[in-house]
C-alpha cells in the first residue's frame, strides 16, 4: 500500500465507523443532549474527563460550552477536571492517580451537576473512579466510550446515558467522539438558545 492509498484507507474507515454509529447513537446523543439542557436550565454544571485525547476531548466539550459554539449565547457552566497541571500532580502525589477526577468530583461536583468521562477502552481506573464519584454526589453520568463499553458499561445506571462507539480502533473511537461532543454542543444550544 503506498501513502496515498494508506490516506484513503483512513477517511473510507472513518466514514464507515460514522455511517455504522449514526444507526446505532442517534437516540443516545439526542437524550444526552436533553440531559444536558434540563440540567443546566436547574442551574448545574458539567464536570469533564478524560485521559490523553480523551482529556483534549473534555477540554474542547468545557471550552464550547464556557464561550460559544457556533452561536452568540451567554457562557453555560462547564469544568474540564484535565487541566489544573498542580491539583492532577497533588492528588496524583499524595494519594493515587487512578483518584485525580474523584477527589476534585467529590470537592466541585454538587446534586444534579452532570459528569461527561470519556474513555475509549471503557477501562480507565480513574475514570470508573470518577463515576462512582459522581453517583456517590447523585450526580448522572454521560459516557461516551468504545470497543464493547469495558467496565464503564457496567457501571451505569438508569439515569446515565452511555454512548457506545463499538470498534476497536482507538483513532476511529476518537474520531466519532468528537462528532459526538459537536452534535451534544449543537442539541445544547438548540434547546437553549432562546432562553438565556
Amino acid at each position: 500500500m503506498n501513502l496515498e492509498q494508506s490516506v484513503q484507507q483512513h477517511f473510507e474507515e472513518s466514514i464507515e465507523v460514522k455511517a455504522n454509529a449514526l444507526k446505532s447513537l442517534q437516540m443516545p446523543i439526542t437524550q444526552a443532549g436533553i440531559l444536558l439542557a434540563t440540567h443546566l436550565r436547574q442551574g448545574a454544571k458539567i464536570l469533564s474527563c478524560g485521559n490523553g485525547g480523551s482529556a483534549a476531548d473534555s477540554q474542547h466539550f468545557s471550552s464550547e460550552m464556557l464561550n460559544r459554539f457556533e452561536k452568540e449565547r451567554q457562557g453555560l457552566p462547564a469544568i474540564a477536571l484535565t487541566t489544573d497541571t498542580s491539583t492532577l500532580t497533588s492528588i496524583a502525589n499524595d494519594y493515587d492517580y487512578h483518584l485525580i477526577f474523584s477527589r476534585q468530583i467529590q470537592t466541585l461536583g454538587q446534586k444534579g451537576d452532570i459528569l461527561l468521562a470519556i474513555s475509549t477502552s471503557g477501562q480507565s481506573k480513574n475514570i470508573i473512579k470518577a463515576i462512582d464519584a459522581a453517583h456517590a454526589k447523585e450526580m448522572p453520568v454521560i459516557a461516551l466510550t468504545g470497543k464493547d463499553g469495558g467496565h464503564i458499561r457496567s457501571q451505569m445506571r438508569s439515569q446515565d446515558i452511555e454512548i457506545r462507539v463499538s470498534t476497536d480502533r482507538t483513532a476511529r473511537i476518537q474520531e466519532v467522539h468528537l462528532l459526538v461532543i459537536h452534535c451534544l454542543c449543537d442539541l445544547v444550544d438548540q434547546q437553549l438558545i432562546e432562553t438565556l
